[in-house]
């Protein structure tokens, strides 16, 4: 009886394993590369949003992002390289204060990815995902803290990933 219930059991476990192997990857994988490092992140002056929250909705974005973008058969993984987030934080304002925004601090997020189509490299490459342009036009975003950072991304996985658009030089 104990050999018959040995043998289930370890029938089970390679089952289970096997299955385990045989789940697809997922299409989209995103890692935050020294985030400590990070141009601007997190709040400096103790106002703002700490670098965990930063990088949660960054990343909440990101996923979003690549769901509505990414067909069957295709696959992205995205190195965030550099974060810098549109405008200043105030010194002193508080956890929960607004950053001071202006053309001249546009939000930059600098990326390294490569998306394959069927296991193909299809793009790759490294670039700096701004638009000094963000203040004059409509925002998307909501009321998010990161809408700046959401609308250029937007703009960037419905030219690299949708229209398959290589970068700029």
């Amino acid at each position: 009886m104990r050999s018959v219930l040995a043998i289930c059991l370890c029938l089970g476990l390679v089952a289970a394993a096997g299955a385990q192997a045989a789940r697809p990857e997922s299409p989209f994988s995103l890692t935050f590369v020294a985030p400590e490092r990070y141009t601007d992140a997190e709040s400096r002056f103790g106002s703002g949003p700490t670098l965990r929250t930063t990088i949660g909705e960054l990343e909440r974005i990101f996923r979003d992002l690549a769901a509505r973008t990414l067909r069957p058969g295709q696959s992205l993984a995205v190195d965030v390289l550099d974060v810098d987030l549109a405008g200043t934080d105030l010194p002193g304002a508080g956890p929960t204060a607004p950053r001071l925004v202006t053309d001249a601090t546009p939000p930059r997020l600098r990326l390294r990815y490569a998306l394959r189509e069927r296991g193909r490299v299809v793009l790759a490459a490294e670039e700096t995902v701004t638009d000094v342009n963000f203040l004059l036009r409509a925002r998307r975003g909501g009321a998010s803290a990161l809408a700046y950072e959401r609308d250029i991304l937007a703009d960037w996985f419905a030219a690299r990933i949708g229209r398959r658009e290589p970068p700029r030089s």
